[in-house]
């Protein structure tokens, strides 16, 4: 088997943990032999857990695609606003490239890398990473197997999970949309992606509802500190008091994922450190952050499927619920759970499907996508990246709708 060599531009969480990982489980299969990352401790510490010389890590990307082509590979995990430019310019390079979502939180230049993927030759994956769960490909499965009939409706439901929220879009890098994106594109373009996968057409009209409900300087409780840390009256009773969430939780991979986050150094000390003085530390109800907390979109597929999203930060648990309607079935699913209820109306019979997947990182997406990139490099397969890339810029396109439908309050007609 062809090991892949492989370069990083953005060694966050996403770039460094979730898709880097790979490589520590399968050596044989990918090499990391250069990093682009302007945060020192983070890029040293790729650095040395993956024993890249000194010579082939750059603070900034612009210079690493200064290079000549060192790798076979190049995963770009930037920030949202930061894709585009070195997405085009690794496209010239002649890299194979997985591009964490969005392309783009901007339209026109998403159409400008639609346009140059029509002579691109090489892979190039977009991080939808739910396509590449056992549970979702195992409802497509079902779906192209005719086991409910003819698909008439699609329910989902995101749970983004209260501390989720408070971490990563009220506290975090996706909490404004002027610097970030909007929470649709954001967090739930892959949501937009499922849906037009599992729909198996083109979305006609989308409507949106939703706002910024609770995380806003009115709801804070009476006299809340501007920090957690600065003897906050309220540190008992709220759920996003900082510390109990970054010291106080434990026994969780997530809690592992997140700690990380704040701090390179995830010791008791350096996490506290880190809340009193760092973003990751102030109250969420003074913070700058302007994304919506909860929101629905309403979706129409030129195959009259429709289909209705709901995203909530309002939960217990960060998970999707799905249901499909047919017309001689249904598919009930918890994708954190990894069970598929198929229920046949003819025979009145319930048939439960127990998925196998790894119990992280989105299903087993992270993991799955970075297989299914990996294969696809070695078969050498033209163009082989083009077919999910473009289907990947049709549901962002559904994101910017939603989002102009949930602003202006109208029917946007795609």
């Amino acid at each position: 088997m062809k090991k892949i060599k492989a370069a990083l531009i953005g060694a966050g969480q996403r770039g460094a943990q979730a898709y880097a990982s790979y490589a520590c489980r399968h050596p044989e299969e990918l090499e990391f032999i250069a990093v682009a990352e302007p945060d020192a401790s983070r890029r040293q510490a790729f650095q040395k857990e993956f024993q890249i010389p000194k010579e082939n890590c750059y603070e900034d990307w612009e210079t690493f695609l200064e290079q000549d082509k060192m790798a076979d590979a190049v995963l770009i995990c930037t920030q949202d606003q930061d894709h585009f430019l070195p997405t085009l310019k690794a496209m010239e390079k002649g890299y194979h490239i997985l591009l964490e979502k969005p392309v783009s939180n901007h339209p026109d230049e998403c159409n400008t890398i639609e346009k140059a993927l029509s002579a691109y030759p090489n892979v190039f994956l977009v991080c939808h990473v739910l396509r590449y769960t056992p549970f979702f490909k195992t409802l497509k499965r079902l779906l192209d197997e005719n086991k409910i009939g003819e698909l008439q409706n699609i329910q989902l439901i995101e749970n983004v999970g209260y501390w989720h929220q408070a971490h990563s879009f009220v506290r975090g890098n996706w909490r404004n949309s002027k610097t970030s994106s909007p929470m649709i594109l954001a967090k739930c373009c892959h949501d937009m992606d499922i849906l037009l996968w599992l729909a198996d057409s083109d979305c006609s009209r989308v409507s949106s509802f939703g706002s910024l409900g609770h995380f806003k300087k009115e709801k804070a409780p009476a006299g809340a500190a501007k920090r957690c840390r600065d003897g906050c009256p309220a540190a008992d009773e709220c759920a996003y008091y900082a510390p109990g969430i970054y010291i106080d939780w434990k026994d969780n991979w997530q809690a592992d994922v997140i700690k990380k986050v704040v701090s390179q150094d995830t010791s008791e000390e350096a996490i506290l450190e880190a809340l009193r003085t760092g973003p990751y530390g102030r109250c969420v109800y003074d913070c700058d952050n302007d994304v919506v907390d909860h929101q629905v979109v309403n979706l129409e597929f030129t195959n009259k499927v429709t289909a209705s999203f709901t995203m909530s930060a309002f939960s217990w648990d960060c998970s999707r619920v799905i249901k499909l309607m047919g017309s001689k079935g249904e598919i009930n699913g918890r994708l954190e759970e990894d069970e598929i209820e198929l229920i046949d109306f003819k025979k009145g019979k319930k048939e439960t499907i127990l998925i196998d997947a790894i119990k992280e990182g989105h299903g087993g997406g992270d993991y799955g996508i970075m297989k299914e990139f990996l294969r696809l490099i070695r078969e050498n397969v033209d163009g082989a990246g083009d077919k999910s890339a473009l289907s990947a810029l049709q549901g962002h396109r559904i994101a910017f709708a939603a989002e102009e439908a949930r602003v202006t309050g109208t029917v946007v007609e795609m």
